[in-house]
């Protein structure tokens, strides 16, 4: 124990030292020095307490902002051919966002005692509402699916929040089996983890939505691979997936066109692949630096959901190849952080549920870009925090709120910012003061000029 009390200041120092180091030296001639110095500036950066939680935070607003933008350019069109106004999905949007960041800031203050004691009611929640899109009259199709909730005066697609309440649930579940040491069996290990799982899967299927289901599978997977799964387990599970999955493939006429329009390139009689193809269209036209932010021609009307499924294509067309790499820098940024703190925790409820979320959202994300970029069938999932979608935004904001919260809630990051605080507190103080002094000063030297 001593050896690791004395081991972070040694480090701290020696990295302190580094970073002075590479100050003077960064202006050298040599290109390896330079090259020292910046890996030196970079690793002493992401090694502060403090810097997953500002590269989730940035990152995910910078995603909603340019999403934003997106939705404008891009829904205008098919606004203007319903007679809407053309601002009205970005209006509605832009309202999804505003509730999106009070619901991020409310996950993000909450503490974690508080967040793991409403696991079940939230998860009893979404149960309700999925089996509720069953009734006649108050469930709802959209495009072919029957996964909304018409509540009358607002629509929500409870499936959506299907994945922050397994996010929660499967992380406290996990995390009591460990601390009662049961996770080494198989039989804690799956149950009840995957019927939970299997029940959640099984109520979205019977809409359709076959896309969030492969999120929930995907999440299923990273929490066992997080938990240790022996690999024969998590080859019997996988392949069990693969079988379930390739059934429900085969089984509907729609999906079967879908898997046969990957890596499509030019028009085929026999298989309708539109909205692919008309994707890589977009991604051709927009060159490296796009046609110009709502310049794009796809949209008007020869690509299909281009606010939605593919506004990634949309993005590609107006913003080119520098757009599209931006997006993909804040995902991969975001990715990482999330990775960072549930690796850099020993809670294990904190480990489960960041790992959980962050594989949401990335699962999410590869799932939309790869469906964009023909490399994936058409799966009609959103993108993450950057698609037209009410729902979608609610519950990755609050996926984003979750991190937040894990990131801020480790004894460094607690103790950056207190430090933090008091300084601003000191400096508040400080500006009080000097003003007063400077006038009296002031005053006096102006009496005595008068004198």
């Amino acid at each position: 124990m001593a050896g690791q009390e004395t081991a972070g200041p040694e480090r701290s120092s020696s990295r302190f030292q580094v970073i002075s180091a590479s100050t003077t030296t960064f202006k050298a001639a040599d290109p390896v020095t330079r090259l020292r110095a910046f890996r030196a500036r970079v690793g002493y950066l992401l090694d502060r307490p403090l810097t997953p939680y500002y590269l989730i935070l940035g990152s995910a607003l910078l995603l909603v902002v340019l999403g934003l933008g997106m939705v404008f350019s891009s829904s205008q069109i098919l606004a203007k051919r319903w007679d809407l106004p053309m601002t009205f999905f970005f209006r509605k949007q832009l309202v999804a966002v505003v509730l999106g960041l009070g619901l991020l800031v409310l996950f993000a203050r909450t503490p974690l005692k508080l967040l793991r004691a409403v696991v079940y009611p939230v998860l009893f929640g979404v149960l309700g509402a999925l089996v509720l899109v069953a009734v006649p009259g108050i469930g709802k199709d959209v495009g072919g699916n029957r996964n909304w909730l018409d509540l009358g005066f607002f629509q929500v697609q409870p499936s959506e929040f299907a994945k922050l309440a397994l996010v929660l649930w499967a992380a406290d579940l996990l995390a009591r089996k460990q601390k009662t040491r049961t996770l080494d069996q198989w039989k804690h290990l799956l149950v009840p983890l995957v019927p939970g799982t299997l029940l959640l899967m099984l109520l979205i299927m019977l809409g359709g939505d076959m896309g969030t289901t492969m999120i929930l599978i995907a999440m299923l997977f990273g929490l066992l691979w997080m938990v240790g799964a022996p690999l024969r387990l998590f080859a019997a599970v996988l392949g069990i997936a693969v079988v379930a999955c390739t059934a429900l493939i085969i089984t509907v006429p729609h999906r079967l066109d879908r898997l046969a329009c990957i890596g499509v390139t030019k028009p085929d009689p026999n298989v309708n692949c539109f909205q692919a193809l008309h994707g890589l269209y977009a991604f051709a036209a927009g060159g490296p630096f796009g046609s110009g932010f709502g310049a794009g021609v796809e949209k008007w009307g020869q690509l299909p959901e281009a606010h939605t499924d593919f506004i990634f294509a949309a993005l590609g067309e107006e913003l080119g190849l520098v757009g599209t790499l931006s997006v993909l820098g804040l995902f991969a940024a975001l990715g990482y952080a999330g990775i960072r703190v549930a690796s850099s925790t020993k809670d294990p409820f904190v480990r489960y549920a960041a790992g959980a979320a962050t594989t949401w959202i990335m699962a999410q994300a590869m799932v939309n870009l790869g469906s964009a970029l023909g490399l994936l069938p058409i799966a009609g999932v959103p993108l993450p925090l950057f698609s037209y979608g009410g729902s979608a935004m609610l519950s990755a904001m609050s996926a984003v709120g979750v991190l937040l919260c894990f990131a801020r809630s480790s004894p460094a990051a607690k103790a950056a910012l207190a430090a933090r605080s008091s300084q601003c507190r000191f400096r508040t103080r400080l500006s009080r003061v000097l003003p007063r002094r400077t006038t009296a000063r002031g005053a006096g030297k102006a009496s005595r000029r008068e004198r």
